[in-house]
């Protein structure tokens, strides 16, 4: 498996992945035992991400295993409400005693692995990427899972130890916001 950052003409794979695992594409029983995406990432908002240099993507033999966003909240022009409610509550998440608006962070996510290969370790692969290009860009990474999402909750809490922090609401839906420390050394009770 390679992983690496997304380039342009990654960008039609990268938009058939996400269509494909996209919460309106798929039954009420795929989104609770394979987890979902939101948001609108069509090609060319892929591609411009690509670009910008916001997308780590897993790639085997040529064929797009997996693909995850990594982010400056100054890269993203018009955030979704979901990461407008986030930043708006920055002062009220902690990490290490310390508001999140006073902690360099990377915003994680979404991230998305092709059915064929779930449970190949493509997600933890992606993880482990996003955690070395974050390296001496930021101190956390973040990331905001919607708590009806709870195979994601289940893949980075319970499998890679991100730390929740908090959560908040938009309408019906409730949002978890998890982070981890793009130097384990830092993280809580060290």
């Amino acid at each position: 498996m390679d992983y690496r950052h997304a380039v342009a003409t990654d960008a039609p794979a990268m938009a058939e992945l996400f269509a494909a695992n996209h919460y309106d594409a798929l039954t009420e029983r795929e989104r609770a035992e394979q987890g979902f995406v939101q948001g609108a990432f069509d090609t060319e908002s892929l591609r411009s991400m690509a670009e910008h240099g916001t997308l780590l993507v897993a790639t085997d033999d040529g064929h797009l295993a997996g693909l995850l966003g990594l982010a400056s909240p100054a890269d993203i022009p018009t955030p979704p409400p979901p990461l407008q409610a986030l930043l708006a509550a920055q002062d009220s998440l902690e990490w290490q005693g310390c508001s999140l608006r006073s902690t360099p962070f990377l915003l994680y996510g979404p991230v998305v692995v092709a059915a064929a290969y779930r449970g190949r370790g493509v997600a933890r692969g992606l993880f482990t990427a996003a955690l070395r290009s974050a390296a001496g860009r930021a101190d956390l990474l973040i990331a905001f899972i919607e708590l009806s999402n709870q195979t994601s909750w289940r893949v980075h809490v319970d499998g890679f130890g991100m730390t929740p922090l908090g959560d908040f609401t938009i309408g019906s839906r409730t949002y978890g916001v998890v982070g981890a420390p793009t130097h384990p050394e830092t993280g809580p009770g060290t």
